[in-house]
């Protein structure tokens, strides 16, 4: 009985470990994913560039990102109206992964010239590596 709870616990720590590691080569699937949007977002704290930076991105409202001088990004009007009102568009995964997955469609008349991400893999990627990063 002593082996079989044993030869349990080894499968079950290797199955573990197994897990641990697909999440690590998902959030460098995702980091090459994020290469394509390096050019206009930055993971930095405070660092802007074309677009906003993606630093603290989840849980923070649409159109809200001030840069270090304590200026609001220059969001298009459409983007700061989906983070205001009744129901104000926060950055979830689930929020962020619409999104980039069709930016015009999920909020018509921002500017981000993206025209989105429909690969579901690479999203969910992106989505893991944006979650580390961005911390």
């Amino acid at each position: 009985m002593k082996y079989i709870a044993a030869a349990a616990l080894t499968a079950l720590s290797v199955t573990i470990a197994a897990g641990s590691v697909a999440a690590a080569a998902d959030e460098a699937k995702g980091k090459r994913v994020f290469n394509s949007c390096r050019a206009c977002h930055s993971v930095a704290a405070g660092v802007s560039k074309i677009g906003p930076s993606l630093n603290g991105i989840f849980g923070r409202t649409a159109g809200s990102w001030k840069k270090k001088n304590d200026k609001l990004f220059p969001y298009s009007s459409a983007m700061k109206k989906a983070g205001k009102g009744e129901k104000p568009l926060v950055w979830t995964a689930e929020t962020l992964k619409k999104y980039i997955a069709a930016p015009k469609k999920f909020v018509p008349g921002n500017r981000m010239p993206f025209p989105g991400l429909k690969n579901e893999k690479k999203l969910d990627n992106l989505i893991a590596y944006l979650k580390k990063a961005t911390k």
